[in-house]
């Protein structure tokens, strides 16, 4: 009597095995990937500033991956592919932000005032989450990727395709700015 052999469960692989198998054409071990890494993709896109659309753009990124499943190699942790895919996704939509923000400041002449409900309600004091939207986008995409995502800097730098010192560097310039957003928002002065 032959047995047969039972394939392994998708979930309990490494990401690497599972991309093999989505490689390979079971494209149903996808939703390993998408389980995963759907609530730390929306939480990374959040931290940088999307809030209606960054369901959306976790949707895209995984679209972006699935399109190009054949391009993945394992030269690198999955998640170093995947940020560097969410970076790229992020990237289009603030060029779509910056397109749509140009018509509307041409045509604001006919556009109604917004009220009070239309605008996001700070917190009292600092609000960390503003502060990190204060920083310019390179700045705050390491953070975000540090901080927030826990990646290692060697990591952000091979999925931003920049220098380790690089990273060190923007996490320093961006914890000064940070700090000074701080002191000014409490109104003291940094000793």
């Amino acid at each position: 009597m032959i047995r047969k052999q039972k394939k392994p469960d998708p979930a309990l692989l490494a990401d690497a095995e599972v991309m093999k198998r989505v490689r390979a054409g079971h494209t149903e071990a996808f939703s390993v990937i998408i389980l995963r890494y759907q609530n730390s993709l929306l939480n990374f896109f959040r931290r940088l500033g999307v809030y209606t659309d960054a369901e959306d753009l976790v949707q895209e990124c995984f679209l972006r991956i699935f399109r190009n499943r054949m391009n993945y190699r394992e030269t690198a942790k999955f998640t170093t592919f995947l940020y560097r895919v969410g970076r790229s996704v992020w990237i289009d939509w603030v060029r779509r932000q910056a397109r749509r923000s140009s018509f509307l400041t041409e045509y604001e002449d006919g556009m109604p005032e917004l009220n009070e409900y239309c605008e996001r309600p700070a917190g009292s004091g600092m609000d960390a989450q503003i502060a990190l939207e204060s920083l310019p986008e390179k700045l705050r995409l390491v953070v975000v990727m540090s901080i927030y995502q826990g990646m290692k800097y060697a990591e952000i730098a091979e999925a931003l395709d920049i220098p380790v010192g690089t990273v060190k560097s923007r996490m320093s310039i961006a914890f000064d700015l940070l700090r000074d957003y701080m002191y000014a928002d409490a109104g003291e002065k940094k000793v």
